[in-house]
């Protein structure tokens, strides 16, 4: 069941994830449910259960940028959704399409990379 219409990967979204899924073995099958679940409630159900905030301060009106802090990864036993993986991705409502931008565990890095953002999104 397919519940976005569109879901892509930025090249570095792609080297991000192939990194970490080193580290971390379940990391891809756990972005599939994070998307299935947790992206489903906050944009199509309208549940927000505080795991995905806007990225705000960027200067982009379109698409919105978030940042999941609710991701579980099974790799990291006994920590769930508090597992300190950060999901940064954009999403157009009209389009109903998720573009995912980058992925980090936070114990490696405390924040987004804002420059990468707007490299793709300032226009």
């Amino acid at each position: 069941m397919k519940i976005f219409r569109e879901v892509d990967y930025l090249p570095e979204f792609k080297k991000d994830l192939k990194k970490l899924s080193k580290r971390f073995r379940t990391l891809e099958e756990d972005l599939e449910t994070f998307i299935g679940a947790q992206l489903n409630l906050y944009h199509k159900q309208g549940i927000d259960n505080k795991g995905v905030v806007p990225i705000s301060s960027l200067g982009i009106t379109t698409p919105a940028v978030y940042k999941a802090r609710k991701f579980a990864c099974r790799s990291l036993k006994g920590r769930g959704a508090d597992s300190g993986i950060r999901v940064i991705y954009a999403y157009w409502k009209d389009k109903d399409k998720l573009e995912f931008i980058e992925i980090y565990f936070k114990g490696d890095k405390e924040n987004e990379d804002r420059q990468r953002i707007l490299s793709y999104y300032k226009k």
